[in-house]
């Protein structure tokens, strides 16, 4: 996982070979003015969702992990926050793995909760489950997904 200021975006170009890519992307889009939903940046490769939800509190929040997708997680407006735990710790999956939706969550506890508000942005990885939308209020994110393999 890694938390930063959007401001240090470039500074993890190099911790995946599409990050580059990524981080270029981010950079020249104005993401607030993109509609909900899926906008492609490169195939299946790399694309964007964004949401418009309303946070559910550490209590609401599930543990999610992806095994081909890493998240790159920006908040445009709201009070986010997101828990955090490393992903072998999880050992109580909430259902079965979705290939297709690449997703699987877990009833286990998060170990940190991590305040991601409007100018952070999180990054996680396949080994990293994350209980995002734990902020309070409406919630505008961009999520960048990044083909990990």
């Amino acid at each position: 996982m890694i938390v930063a200021s959007i401001e240090h975006l470039d500074r993890y170009v190099r911790a995946h070979p599409r990050f580059a890519r990524a981080v270029e992307f981010v950079r020249q889009a104005d993401l607030a003015a993109f509609a909900p939903g899926r906008h492609e940046i490169a195939g299946d490769e790399l694309y964007v969702s964004i949401d418009y939800k309303d946070g559910r509190g550490h209590d609401g929040a599930r543990l999610e992990a992806h095994r081909r997708y890493i998240d790159l997680q920006i908040t445009l407006s709201g009070d986010e926050e997101i828990g955090w735990t490393p992903l072998e710790r999880c050992r109580h999956p909430a259902d079965e793995f979705s290939v297709e939706r690449d997703i699987v969550f877990f009833n286990d506890p998060v170990d940190l909760w991590v305040p991601v508000s409007p100018g952070r942005f999180a990054v996680f990885f396949p080994e990293d489950a994350h209980a995002p939308l734990a902020g309070r209020g409406p919630l505008r994110k961009a999520i960048v997904k990044i083909l990990a393999l």
